[in-house]
């Protein structure tokens, strides 16, 4: 892609924002899904940097939130969005280093974080993920909530180094563990805690934009989510800064509020099963009532959500 058609913004810490600036970034990250992907103009998505501290900065595009730590060791970042960005991003890199990207972790297998992972992986970055996520990415995968198919990936884009609890890094003046706290929004989900920084990303097992997409039927849960959001909370503190899947910079306090909306729908939904209703009584309940409902169809969600409650039924 030509230069003169890559644009990014660097927001440095406590740097007012408009609120178009915001609204744009809302929109554009609150989006999950193949569907939005192939609809959307990839020449008009713009990369934003925001610096979290020295050397640790989190790009928004389109897709997951990446983050990228760069110093004398290298350059280390955790997700790669989606494949027709990789030369917008890594533009927006080359504003806060001269080195190409040595490591990329997947927190989860879904294209909307993976998806350059081919275009790093062939420039000689060494990918890292949960090994259930590189086994969902040795095949084709569906996921159902979206009815699009993931292909398999290359040679170029699988993980070369696979891990089942943890793995840790010494970069950059950081400790780095990766770490799989259980199933959640995934089979393999994996947080990325900047140890010395105080800095985690979450990857989607925690997400600012409303009810967060479960996969069910790829070994998500919500009873995963609140589980490992509970360890979350118990290995960071109020000062931690947390990169969320999708969605702005985040704090502890944001962490336990959507920790809280999911104990609360799983409660009433719990209720209405305990009682003896179905999936329709779910509906007529409403238990979603006074939480923001966007991101994700509402229905859809709830049948997720229903379907992954059932399974301890």
């Amino acid at each position: 892609m030509p230069a003169s058609s890559i644009t990014h913004e660097v927001v440095m810490p406590g740097q007012p924002r408009s609120l178009a600036t915001i609204l744009l970034v809302s929109l554009a990250t609150s989006m999950v899904g193949a569907q939005y992907a192939s609809a959307q103009d990839f020449d008009e998505v713009q990369i934003r940097t925001e610096q979290i501290t020295d050397g640790l900065y989190m790009l928004v595009g389109s897709g997951g939130n990446i983050a990228v730590s760069v110093g004398e060791d290298g350059t280390f970042i955790v997700d790669d969005q989606y494949a027709p960005l990789t030369e917008k991003i890594v533009a927006a890199i080359g504003e806060v280093t001269d080195e190409p990207v040595d490591f990329v972790i997947n927190t989860h297998w879904h294209f909307d974080h993976t998806g350059g992972n081919e275009n790093f992986g062939g420039r000689g970055a060494v990918i890292v993920s949960h090994a259930n996520s590189r086994t969902r990415m040795e095949t084709d995968q569906f996921v159902e909530l979206f009815s699009e198919n993931q292909r398999a990936y290359t040679r170029d884009g699988l993980p070369k180094i696979t891990f089942d609890e943890s793995v840790r890094f010494h970069l950059n003046g950081h400790t780095i563990d990766v770490v799989h706290l259980g199933r959640a929004h995934t089979d393999g989900d994996a947080v990325v805690y900047f140890r010395e920084a105080n800095v985690m990303h979450t990857g989607d097992v925690f997400v600012r934009y409303g009810l967060p997409f479960i996969d069910q039927p790829n070994g998500g849960s919500i009873d995963g989510m609140i589980a490992v959001t509970d360890r979350i909370a118990g290995m960071t503190d109020h000062e931690t800064v947390f990169v969320p899947g999708h969605g702005p910079l985040s704090y502890r306090s944001d962490l336990l509020t959507f920790n809280a909306m999911l104990r609360t729908i799983r409660e009433r939904i719990t209720s209405v099963i305990e009682s003896g209703g179905d999936f329709e009584a779910v509906l007529a309940a409403n238990p979603v009532e006074g939480f923001p409902e966007r991101g994700i169809e509402t229905t859809s969600w709830l049948r997720l959500v229903y379907d992954s409650l059932m399974e301890g039924y």
